[in-house]
């Protein structure tokens, strides 16, 4: 008991919000306590009363910034296999390595709602397939929900993986996945009847189960609609203002990937250009002698050091002598 009072002492909850990061103690005294994790209830809540936030995270100390920053969800995106591994589409990255950085996101992101975006042909050959690597998700990765791409083509794998109790959320419009049968990165339902088929995909996907739904890539008149048409919250990315939230992978948002900027991306930071900057100054103070200073070395104690000298200077009389 002695113990818990100690912990308590030292771990208490959070109550009031810090004035440096929202919703964390940062206090010198005591550890970190957070707030209660985002919930897949309280995102279907969200719809009509709030915006909702989401980005991409693909490692531990991006997602920690990601949750100390009060983002409601985290989306570890298959996008990973372009601006992480250098891929030039999202088709080359498999369930082992989604699995992997998923459970890298999930050590750091305490508050933020988990998401794992199940990759190409993860989810296509089977049902039963398509139940497992959800699992894995939650099982491997600790997500708390998974996304896949798709209108009514995978309702069948969306109610099954539902029916598993893994919550899903949906993904229509320019669907990278589907970038072959695209033609590459284009804007979808530009046409009447391309927009009904989009809208009915998303009434399909909240009819068989999703909690919310990705809309890519879409004119915002038709992103209007389905976030009217649907019960369940819309997140955009290049749909406009009206969805029920905004998602960005956050290479974008920071300027890390400088391959391409979408149109619809907004870059808050340029940490590209700072990033080349510091690592030239690092450059340059090695080959000028400049790093590492005395502030960076560590000492030793002089009687210490001396002791080492005096084997030093015998070893080379004795060499020298010969005899």
């Amino acid at each position: 008991m002695q113990r818990a009072g100690v912990f308590w002492k030292w771990c208490r909850p959070v109550w009031r919000e810090s004035a440096s990061v929202k919703g964390y103690d940062l206090g010198k005294k005591g550890c970190v306590m957070k707030k209660n994790r985002v919930t897949v209830p309280e995102v279907m809540a969200a719809k009509g009363k709030r915006k909702l936030t989401m980005l991409t995270a693909y490692d531990y100390p991006t997602a920690l910034l990601v949750d100390q920053s009060n983002i409601d969800m985290i989306l570890v995106g298959d996008s990973l296999a372009m601006v992480v591994l250098g891929h030039e589409d999202t088709l080359s990255v498999g369930m082992d390595a989604m699995i992997h950085h998923t459970l890298a996101v999930s050590r750091g992101a305490a508050r933020s709602l988990v998401v794992g975006d199940m990759p190409f042909l993860s989810y296509h050959g089977s049902i039963e397939q398509a139940i497992l690597n959800a699992g894995r998700f939650l099982k491997e990765g600790r997500a708390q929900a998974v996304k896949l791409e798709g209108g009514a083509r995978v309702v069948p794998q969306v109610k099954a993986i539902v029916e598993a109790q893994i919550p899903v959320q949906g993904h229509i419009g320019l669907t990278p996945q589907s970038l072959a049968q695209f033609g590459g990165f284009k804007v979808q339902g530009k046409t009447a009847d391309a927009a009904r088929v989009l809208i009915d995909d998303a009434m399909a996907l909240a009819e068989a189960g999703c909690f919310s739904i990705v809309l890519e890539g879409i004119p915002a008149p038709i992103a209007a609609m389905i976030t009217e048409a649907v019960p369940i919250p819309t997140i955009g990315i290049g749909a406009g203002p009206h969805c029920d939230g905004q998602v960005l992978v956050i290479h974008d948002v920071l300027g890390l990937f400088e391959r391409f900027v979408p149109k619809f991306v907004k870059q808050y930071v340029r940490l590209g250009d700072s990033i080349r900057e510091a690592l030239n100054r690092y450059r340059e103070e090695v080959e000028n002698g400049v790093f590492p200073g005395p502030e960076h070395a560590f000492s030793m104690n002089e009687e210490e050091a001396a002791k080492m000298e005096a084997p030093k200077r015998k070893k080379v009389r004795t060499a020298g002598g010969g005899r």
